[in-house]
Formats: structure tokens, C-alpha cells, sequence
């Protein structure tokens, strides 16, 4: 059966473990050359180890495939771009991308501190940003290119204690959809994945009470294998007309998940007033708030 990669070169950043590593070792099973960048920190940002990655790299070659270890950090542009030139420098070109990399630092809005927001926009955002803009040109010259973006319903839908996770994560998505509408026209494609699954960053969440052991027992049978073979789909070919969406994938479910779009309208002929806005418009809209959900809520059923 042929391969759904093969001869491309990609490369999947925040790969050494976690959702990222399943990535990796399924695009190079299905027959790409994968660069597995990884600096080995902690789930907070925190140092660096070499071991990760190399471990990854290890187990692709032992499998019969093709990989090279890079431990740069995303969260700056020259080091991001420099995963991007180890992969033209290594393999001759690049195909596809997976923003992977992530970090957690949470904390109730009012007890964040600057440093802990910042450092998780820059992992997650701005580094999505740094790897994308590096690989655009390339992608753009050779009129070919995949963009894997890993967002989270922490922003699509909400999650207490994630301000800066989820500003990044909601980020990400507008970013996708931007590189979507600017380099379609070059046939490069950029999707978002939002991912159920077990991970080193999801064990951080606190089991203090009944309901958030109950919680974090169920995400631990949400293996992070499960989330690979969507997210290799989509660097493939057989993905070619699939661009700027947002997918979430729990166990065996895949969602198609929604764009924002207007629900509902209100019009007063001569104009509004704050006190016109207070008697009519607010009422005939307010049937159509959202209510301050959180992913929880909206996903209430057991993963299948």
C-alpha cells in the first residue's frame, strides 16, 4: 500500500514526547523524512535535555525510517528559523510543518504574572509564527506546502485558569486562517488541530476535587496516538483541497469544529442610544449569549 508521505520532509516541532512524538513516528512510518525538534524542557519551559529528541530519532531509524534530532527553541525567531534550515540543509527542501510545541504555566487571572503569560504566547504564537514565516518563502517557491497548527478548546471554548493559554491557542487560529487566505494562491494549505488527549502538560491540571479526578481520569484514556494519523492526513496530498478549518479530535471522534459567524442582528431604524441599546437591543439579543462555558461542558459525553 503506498504512503501517505512518502518522499516529503517535515518537520514537528515539541516532538521528543507527548502528541508531538506520536506524530513523528507515524509521518516517518508513512514514508517522510521528519525533522524532530525538541530542546527537552519542562512542562513549564523550564531547561533543556537532548535526550528526548534523540530518543524519538532513535526509534524512527529503528522502525526503517528517516530522522534527524533538532533541539532549538521556537520561541525566538533566529532559533526557529535555524529547525526550518537543518531541515532544507539536511534533507534538500521542506513539505510540511507541525506546530506542536507547547507549554503550560496557568494561574487564576488575577495571580498571573506578566512573565507567565508572555513566555506561554511565545512558545505557542509566536513560535507557531517564527517556524510558518521561516518556511513561507520556501513553501511559496515551490508552489507546495502543509501547515499543521495545534490549537486548543482552552480558546475555542474556555477553561478557568488559562488566560494565556487560551490567548495563544485562539491566536493560532487566526493565524491559520491567514496563512490560509494569503498563500492559497501558492497551493499551501493551513489547518488547526485541537486535541483530547493525555499528555505531560495535561497532567499538570489539578485533582483536588471528586469532579477533576473524574475529569482527569477520562482524558487519560484519550491516548495521544489517537491524534496522529488526522494530523499526518492533513501534510499529505490526499489533503490538498483541505484549508484554513479547525478539526478537534477526542479518542476515535474527529469534529469539524465552528468559525465565528454572525448568530443574530438587531436594527433600529434612527440609530441607537445607550438607553435604546439597554431597553431593545440587548434583550432581543440577550436569548443568543453564550453562556461562560467551559470545554468540559460543551464536551459532557465520554470519548469513544
Amino acid at each position: 500500500m503506498a504512503k501517505s508521505l512518502d518522499g516529503k520532509v517535515v518537520i514537528v516541532t515539541g516532538a521528543g514526547r507527548g502528541i508531538g512524538r506520536e506524530i513523528a513516528l507515524l509521518a516517518a512510518a508513512e514514508g517522510a523524512k521528519v525533522v524532530v525538534n525538541d530542546p527537552g524542557g519542562a512542562a513549564d519551559g523550564a531547561g533543556n535535555d537532548a535526550a528526548p529528541a534523540e530518543q524519538v530519532v532513535e526509534e524512527i531509524r529503528k522502525r526503517g525510517g528517516t530522522a534527524v534530532a533538532n533541539f532549538e527553541t521556537v520561541a525566538e525567531a533566529i532559533p526557529a528559523s535555524k529547525i526550518v534550515k537543518q531541515a532544507v540543509d539536511t534533507y534538500g527542501k521542506l513539505d510540511g510543518v507541525v506546530n506542536n510545541a507547547g507549554i503550560l504555566r496557568d494561574a487564576i487571572f488575577h495571580r498571573m504574572s506578566v512573565d507567565a503569560f508572555e513566555s506561554v504566547i511565545k512558545v505557542h504564537l509566536m513560535g507557531s509564527f517564527y517556524v510558518s514565516h521561516a518556511a513561507a518563502r520556501l513553501f511559496k517557491e515551490q508552489d507546495s506546502g502543509a501547515f499543521v497548527h495545534f490549537t486548543s478548546t482552552s480558546g475555542l471554548i474556555g477553561n478557568f485558569g488559562q488566560a494565556n493559554y487560551a490567548a495563544a491557542k485562539l491566536g493560532i487560529v487566526g493565524l491559520s486562517k491567514s496563512i490560509a487566505l494569503d498563500m492559497s494562491r501558492f497551493h499551501v494549505r493551513s489547518n488547526c488541530i485541537s486535541p483530547f488527549a493525555w499528555s505531560r502538560l495535561i497532567g499538570t491540571i489539578p485533582t483536588e476535587t471528586p469532579e477533576e479526578k473524574a475529569r482527569v481520569e477520562r482524558m487519560q484514556r484519550m491516548t495521544a496516538d489517537k491524534i496522529a494519523p488526522l494530523s499526518v492526513y492533513l501534510l499529505g496530498d490526499a489533503a490538498k483541497d483541505v484549508t484554513g478549518q479547525i478539526f478537534a479530535v477526542r479518542m476515535n471522534e474527529i469534529f469539524l469544529m465552528g468559525q465565528s459567524r454572525p448568530i443574530r442582528s438587531v436594527h433600529r431604524g434612527e440609530g441607537w442610544t445607550p438607553q435604546t441599546i439597554a431597553e431593545h437591543g440587548m434583550p432581543a439579543l440577550k436569548g443568543s449569549f453564550y453562556k461562560l462555558d467551559r470545554s468540559a461542558d460543551i464536551f459532557s459525553w465520554d470519548p469513544v
